[in-house]
């Protein structure tokens, strides 16, 4: 991420005399003037930390080594610092820090761009990173040892090649690489046949090379916006891969993050890569453009995630569908050959959505009901009563500190038949979110027979509940059931309860 037109860095000043090595400069903010060689034309790196937290304090020796090592660098390359925790910074650092410290941010151009530092945070790490970054946005190709030597193959590496005179378009490929140069690799030369793949060309090209898919595309607009648009649609594979490869996590994050349907095909690597791989990638490529987005995934990584849905390993092979609205769709066991048509049949609307949910309970005789995913509708909503359902979640102080409550709440209604006191775990199980808004646990609603939802708001005492109860039911309540049935030593409690909180 590029931003460009920090006013902010317009009132730092800079120390002429540094707190801690030769190469590392201490910012302070003020109305003052700084020297115009540090950051106008130039670049400079600046952590943004506090003496009272302890990353920072684990960073900073590193910090030093490498503002030390890079001082003596040809030009210079300047670290500076930032204490957030002075009043007169708190201001400039509200600007920086919007993710907490420690936070490291690169300025150009005298202020006006500033990137994230995408580096390690070790010091051969920092001074690596910083010598690439502080030097030109792309690097010159003149020979086959060049590219072999800047042409990372596990990385992606955009290539503007000009076998002709064009100061328009490489105006403008050199801004894109400035402004895309922390999140990729640029190069350029005048002839192409130094390149690892891809033929000769005769005019202006923009190469991407990509360790995915075809491993690389060409593209011919130079205008900065199509170019930029290129650059993103093209560096996404198309089936990301979830492994234990740490260079695949970037292409899961934006599996993850991107719009429309996702498609998730989990599968025991060991066994059955080379049975589905192929068949699902030409499945996914079918798809591109159509608001679909795959993943391929080995059961064992992505075991906590199998979990998450209500899912396991033992179910695999298996493909499992996020959709755009939320409602899910899986097939387990799943063959090859079958892949494209049960894809099609979701596409057409023709498989049932699937539902996280607990198993159903054999048995279901306790005065509070538990409810599941795949019983909700059928006891909660058309079972023909007034239904007190809360969500809950295990290992909830709170939720167990209500459970007796709610006991002796439904224990109070075990002779009306129209009404209904139950519990659904909410994180075990699906909630339909169109419906119930359960942003916390516990979370109490009355279903009424009238068809209608009401959130209880107050203390969870028992007298509160059995009133909101009454209240919101749409059956009437029996003659010989009084909201103020409740003993002196229950008011005493409920009363004491109430000072509590």
């Amino acid at each position: 991420m590029v931003a460009t037109g920090a006013e902010p860095m317009k009132n730092l000043r800079f120390d002429p005399n540094p707190l801690w090595l030769s190469g590392l400069i201490c910012l302070t903010f003020g109305g003052q003037s700084y020297p115009v060689h540090v950051l106008q034309g130039s670049f400079c790196l600046t952590i943004w930390k506090s003496n009272r937290c302890g990353y920072c304090q684990q960073l900073t020796p590193k910090y030093e080594e490498a503002a030390s090592v890079l001082s003596s660098h040809d030009p210079p390359v300047i670290l500076a610092k930032m204490d957030t925790t002075v009043p007169e910074n708190a201001e400039l650092a509200r600007n920086y820090t919007h993710n907490g410290v420690p936070s490291i941010k690169i300025f150009r151009n005298g202020g006006k761009t500033v990137h994230d530092y995408k580096g390690t945070r070790e010091t051969d790490g920092i001074i690596s990173y910083l010598k690439k970054h502080a030097g030109p946005a792309s690097l010159e190709i003149k020979s086959k040892e060049d590219a072999a030597s800047l042409i990372d193959e596990k990385k992606i590496v955009v290539v503007g090649i000009f076998p002709e005179l064009c100061l328009e378009k490489i105006k403008n490929f050199t801004a894109l690489a400035e402004d895309l140069r922390v999140d990729y690799d640029f190069v350029h030369t005048l002839d192409a046949k130094f390149l690892p793949h891809g033929g000769p060309v005769d005019k202006p090209t923009i190469r991407l090379f990509k360790p995915f898919d075809e491993l690389y595309a060409d593209f011919e607009d130079f205008q900065v916006e199509a170019m930029q648009n290129f650059i993103e649609e093209t560096s996404v594979p198309i089936m990301a891969i979830l492994d234990d490869k740490p260079e695949n996590q970037a292409f899961v994050n934006h599996f993850l993050h991107s719009p429309g349907d996702k498609v998730f095909l989990f599968l025991n690597f060991t066994t059955d890569l080379d049975l589905f791989k192929s068949k699902y990638y030409d499945l996914a490529a079918s798809y591109k453009g159509k608001e679909a987005n795959f993943l391929l995934g080995d059961a064992e990584t992505g075991k906590r995630a199998l979990e998450y849905f209500g899912l396991n390993t033992d179910q695999v092979p298996l493909i499992f569908v996020l959709a755009m609205d939320g409602t899910k769709y899986v097939e387990r066991h799943v063959q090859p050959d079958s892949l494209a048509a049960w894809l099609k049949d979701f596409k057409d609307g023709k498989l049932k959505p699937y539902l996280k949910s607990q198993p159903i309970p054999e048995v279901n005789n306790e005065p509070v009901k538990v409810v599941v995913a795949e019983t909700l509708e059928d006891m909660v909503f058309n079972s023909g009563k007034d239904v007190l359902l809360e969500f809950y979640r295990l290992g909830c102080k709170y939720c167990e500190e209500f459970a007796p409550v709610l006991d002796e709440i439904a224990l109070s209604f075990e002779n009306d038949a129209h009404v209904l006191i139950a519990k659904i775990d909410g994180t075990e199980n699906d909630i339909p979110r169109e419906r119930f808004e359960v942003q916390g646990f516990p979370t109490l609603y009355m279903i009424s027979t009238a068809g209608s939802l009401s959130r209880f708001e107050g203390n969870r005492t028992k007298e509160a509940v059995i009133e909101f109860i009454q209240t919101n039911r749409g059956s009437p309540a029996p003659s010989n059931f009084a909201k103020s049935d409740l003993t002196v030593s229950e008011h005493a409690q409920t009363d004491s309860m109430k000072d509590e909180l």
